[in-house]
């Protein structure tokens, strides 16, 4: 796809509201995308997106590649007297951001949205001390504008509906894009591109295009998606940290930076509570990189503690599925205003495509 595709594809994913177990809207689009490339796409039960793309050798290794489309956000947990909205977070929230952030709330009907604003005490009445604290979720409110309980049950709000930043997307400078939900609607889009390239040459492997639920919930969906698409190897398309911002570049441990190319994950740990994480498989490790120069592309490798994605668990499927984390940088990540380069994208989605092309039955899935 051209670069102006690339665009139009992610802005309309991005604008798509798809908090964790409420992916439909988003998946509906995917599949419909995945159409024009394949005539088998299926929503399983529990809402992932499989689009399988039929090879030509049997003995090769079956291969998931898959980019999640759920979005963190919030839960309603309690509607006050005074028609506030109290919630509670899915994923990882940067609470200091959120005073004053614009949120739509989905309807308990599924009809619609709501918008809201999370509440913020005036500057001019901020004491000293106020002005350089962060509350935490539970201490913050979103406001619709009503004045009672009843007028928010009205509007079709109820306790457990879903919270999500406003839906934004705006084109900046050389195809960059500032917006919602970046993290992870860049890498579907890689995804799409993907499945163009797929499409359009024989190979040897079965492969499935999927996108995943739940990531940002419990890192389950890819597990899910393989017990009805078994695999052999499995391949995450998810966002990465760009390190290159004055408050990270020289502090971080992070190595990779924004439009570096597309980032080739090592290792990954999560290092907080939940003991997990993925080591590369080195095969796939090596194609990926054996591809990308062949392409004469630019790209990132990085090793990197705090974060995980659904390949910490997929790899624990089966007798033991080959994994690796691919993806492109972000700034800002997981804020109302994620920060993406669309080219990064575009590559990520031709080299993640072109990789899948070459494997073949002589590819080693042991790890030594």
């Amino acid at each position: 796809m051209d670069i102006n595709r690339v665009t139009e594809i992610c802005k309309d994913l991005m604008l798509t509201p798809g908090l964790c177990g409420y992916e439909s809207l988003v998946a509906k689009k995917m599949k419909a995308y995945m159409e024009a490339y394949t005539d088998d796409v299926r929503l399983d039960k529990i809402g992932n997106m499989i689009a399988t793309f039929p090879g030509t050798d049997p003995e090769a290794p079956k291969i998931m590649m898959f980019a999640h489309m759920d979005q963190l956000g919030f839960i309603v947990r309690r509607i006050d007297d005074d028609g506030f909205i109290r919630v509670d977070r899915m994923g990882g929230i940067p609470e200091k951001v959120l005073p004053a952030s614009a949120v739509w709330i989905g309807k308990e009907d599924g009809s619609g949205y709501v918008q809201g604003v999370f509440g913020v005490k005036p500057h001019h009445k901020q004491s000293a001390e106020e002005k350089f604290t962060v509350n935490t979720i539970p201490e913050l409110y979103i406001d619709i504008g009503a004045l009672c309980a009843q007028e928010v049950y009205d509007a079709g709000i109820q306790v457990g509906c879903p919270v999500v930043y406003e839906p934004a997307f705006t084109e900046l400078l050389n195809h960059r894009a500032l917006g919602t939900s970046g993290d992870n609607r860049k890498c579907c889009t890689a995804l799409i591109e993907a499945a163009e390239i797929i499409s359009q040459k024989p190979h040897a492997s079965t492969i499935y295009l999927v996108g995943t639920v739940w990531e940002e919930f419990n890192l389950r969906g890819a597990m899910m998606a393989n017990r009805t698409a078994p695999c052999d190897i499995g391949i995450c398309l998810d966002g990465s940290l760009a390190a290159d911002t004055p408050d990270l570049k020289n502090n971080s441990v992070n190595n990779t930076v924004y439009e570096g190319g597309p980032v080739i994950s090592a290792y990954s740990f999560h290092g907080r509570g939940t003991l997990n994480g993925t080591i590369a498989h080195k095969g796939l490790y090596d194609r990926f990189i054996k591809v990308a120069k062949e392409l004469n592309m630019p790209y990132q490798v990085n090793a990197a503690i705090g974060g995980l994605s659904d390949t910490s668990y997929l790899q624990l499927e089966n007798d033991g599925v080959a994994c690796i984390n691919v993806g492109a940088t972000s700034r800002y990540n997981h804020s109302p205003g994620e920060l993406s380069g669309l080219l990064d994208v575009q590559m990520l989605g031709i080299l993640a495509g072109n990789v899948c092309l070459s494997i073949d039955k002589s590819f080693d899935l042991h790890r030594f």
